[in-house]
This record gives structure tokens, C-alpha cells and sequence, in this order.
């Protein structure tokens, strides 16, 4: 055990499923002088939180916070506020984080009705709508909008309007999806919606921004029972976050008042930007990043047209040790990628593109790297091609 200042870290360029890089003004705004977290200036910072998380989420909706604690606990805080002991849910599987929606549904004392689809494919509205129908009387739909496991892109639209049209709720996790590619909570009619500050938002680890509308707050109002979870029950979250009108705040916990100064400016950052361009950059350093991996001879395991632009599943070339490719990326160029999960582990790269590491200098870095890598490791590839094609998409 060291008892001694904190060492010198290494600065890593980030490019796993997260977290992302995150850029100086955020990280300057991390270190601001803390102040405590019901003085003044702090309420009117929060106020401006919630109205720059609408804007990202694209609604209206007056239930839009950030929760003290990572997107795990979002994913939590949209279960125990809006399913009680005795529910039913329709949960979609296809990835590792529709297997957690599951967890929770049955620690909330709920029954979970599973409409499964393979690793590699979206959920299948189709399926979803069937569900629906053989079972009358469930609360709600929960799917992954953005699958973190997979790089699959579900319509989320398509979802929502079925549970909206059955009369029942629908809890969308967008982690990985919010400012990465278009997240229209009011448009869709989502009901619960959750996120995270590390993804595309480009902000350290450790607040998951949520909103709920209408139909939720009706929800929780209307609860029968108490919500299981005292730190993550709205009733009491929301009275300190106060409503949209800036009222008058109650104690519930010590916010993270820095951390919040960094969700600040990255959502300044975001609006700065535009929400749509942020969309269109992503895109297109995904289309050059792929062009880059095909050139190489490497393929992509998703189909495009289902495709995360900010997550991207890369197959790995035969008789490649991948985890000693990944140690060696860190190693000699400072750049972390992800392993494969589940069934996928050993045979895919999960690379992220997300916020500020969805950039033509990480695309072209990271082409650079893993071509040098797997030239060292003998693996069978077009040597010279990715950055060519990468520059060619980028137009460069």
C-alpha cells in the first residue's frame, strides 16, 4: 500500500467503450474552487444543468437531473421509482446491458418477460409488439437504445410508440447514445429515458443524467408502495433539484458540486456545437475509421445498417492473441481499446468514438497503431491501405 501523493498517471488516448477523452475546458472546470451545495450559485448552476440536459435529450420534460452516481445507478433509478412488486415488464436481451435491465426488474419484485434477440442485432419491434399482445397488463417496455456489448443501434421511435400505443410505460437506456447519434426523447414518446457523463458527452465518469415524463411522474405519484431505494427515490431527489421554475430546494444529499462543473461545461460544449452536428461528426468518423479497417483487410461484426458510429465491433484476424494486441496499444502508443464481451470475448475490439475522441487524429491514430501491432504479430493484412482510405473518407 503506497502512503504517498498520488504518482504521476499516464496520459492514454481513450478509445474503449468508454470513458472517452476529455477536453481541457472540462477538466479546468473540474478544478474550480468547490463551494457548498445549496449556496446560491450553485442552485442557478443546476438550473442551468437541467436546461442544457433538456437540450441534449431533446424535451421539455420538467423531470430532467443528473443522479449522483454513474449510469448504472440511472438505469437503477428508472426501475425503483417506476416498477413495484407485482409488476410485469417487457425486457429486450440483446447485449450484456438488456441483461441488466432484467436484474432489476426482478429486484424490484416484478416479473420479467424476456423478448430476446441475438448479440449483433437490434431488438425487433415485431417481437416487442407480440409481447404486448400476450401479455396484457404489463407497466412497461425497457430496451437499449445504444448496446454498449455490440455496437447495435435499436429503433428506439419504433419501441416507444408501441408501449405508448399499449398504454404502458417504456425505459430506454441511451448510455452510450446521447450526442452520439440522435436521441428525440419528446419525439419518440419515451417515458424514461437514462445516460451517462462519459460517453459522447466527453465528461469523467460518475453522474448519469435521466427525465421522465408525464406519464412517469403520473407513475410515481401514483405508486402504491414506497421506493426501495432511499438515495434514488425521485420524490425526495427532485425536491432538491427543485422544479422548473427554480423553487425553493430541500436537502437530500451532498451533490457532487465539482463534478457537476464538469457536466456544466461539456453540455456548454454541446450546445456550442449543435446536437445535430455532434450527430454528423460521429458519423463520419466512423465511415472513415471503417474505411480504414476494411482497407486493412479487417471486418466490421455489425451490419451497417444497425452500426453505433461511436461504438465500433471490429473482428479479429485469425490466430491473433488480442489481449496482447491491446496490452501492446497501451503499452507503446498509450491507446486503450475494449475487449469483446460474453460470447464475443477473444474474437472482437470493441473501439469507441465518442465526444472528444471522435476526431480524425484518434481515427488516425488508432488505424496506425493496430496496423503496427498486428504487422509485429505476423497476422495476414493489407499493410500500407487504412490510412489512405481513412483520409480519403475524412477528405484529407
Amino acid at each position: 500500500m503506497r502512503n504517498e501523493a498520488l504518482p504521476d498517471l499516464p496520459r492514454r488516448i481513450l478509445m474503449g467503450p468508454g470513458p472517452s477523452d476529455v477536453h481541457p475546458r472540462v477538466l479546468a472546470a473540474l478544478a474550480r474552487p468547490t463551494i457548498g451545495h445549496l449556496d446560491p450559485a450553485f442552485v442557478a448552476l443546476m438550473d442551468d444543468i437541467k436546461a442544457l440536459l433538456r437540450y441534449a435529450f431533446r424535451t421539455e420534460n420538467d423531470l430532467t437531473i443528473a443522479i449522483s452516481a454513474p449510469g448504472s445507478a440511472g438505469m437503477e433509478a428508472c426501475f425503483v421509482n417506476l416498477i413495484e412488486p407485482g409488476d410485469s415488464v417487457i425486457v429486450c436481451i440483446n447485449g450484456v446491458f438488456g441483461g441488466r435491465m432484467k436484474e432489476n426488474v426482478e429486484r424490484c419484485g416484478a416479473k420479467a418477460i424476456v423478448v430476446e434477440d441475438p448479440w449483433g442485432e437490434p431488438v425487433d419491434p415485431v417481437k416487442v409488439q407480440a409481447a404486448l399482445k400476450a401479455n396484457p397488463g404489463v407497466k412497461a417496455v425497457a430496451f437499449v437504445h445504444a448496446e454498449t456489448s455490440t455496437g447495435v443501434a435499436s429503433d428506439a421511435g419504433a419501441i416507444c410508440r408501441l408501449a405508448q400505443a399499449a398504454g404502458v410505460l417504456s425505459i430506454v437506456d441511451t448510455v452510450t447514445g446521447l450526442a452520439g447519434i440522435p436521441v428525440e426523447v419528446d419525439a419518440w414518446g419515451a417515458d424514461a429515458v437514462y445516460s451517462g457523463t462519459q460517453k459522447c458527452l466527453s465528461c469523467p465518469p460518475g453522474l448519469s443524467p435521466v427525465t421522465f415524463g408525464p406519464r412517469a411522474v403520473e407513475a410515481l405519484k401514483n405508486r402504491k408502495t414506497k421506493v426501495q431505494s432511499w438515495f434514488l427515490d425521485l420524490s425526495l431527489v427532485t425536491a432538491y433539484w427543485g422544479d422548473k421554475g427554480g423553487g425553493s430546494r430541500t436537502y437530500h444529499h451532498t451533490a457532487p458540486v465539482n463534478a457537476l462543473y464538469g457536466l456544466h461545461e461539456a453540455l456548454v460544449m454541446l450546445r456550442e456545437e449543435g446536437v445535430e452536428a455532434s450527430v454528423k461528426r460521429h458519423a463520419a468518423m466512423h465511415a472513415a475509421l471503417v474505411a480504414g479497417f476494411e482497407a486493412m483487410g479487417l471486418s466490421m461484426k455489425v451490419d451497417a445498417a444497425v452500426r453505433l458510429p461511436q461504438l465500433n465491433v471490429v473482428e479479429i484476424p485469425a490466430s491473433v492473441d488480442e489481449a496482447a494486441i491491446r496490452r501492446q496499444l497501451l503499452s507503446l502508443y498509450n491507446l486503450e481499446i475494449g475487449a469483446g464481451l460474453g460470447a464475443w470475448a477473444g474474437k472482437v475490439w470493441r473501439i469507441g468514438l465518442m465526444g472528444q475522441s471522435a476526431s480524425p487524429t484518434h481515427v488516425l491514430t488508432c488505424l496506425a497503431a493496430i496496423e503496427s501491432a498486428l504487422q509485429g504479430a505476423g497476422a495476414a493484412i493489407n499493410l500500407g491501405k487504412a490510412q489512405p482510405a481513412a483520409r480519403a473518407a475524412l477528405g484529407s
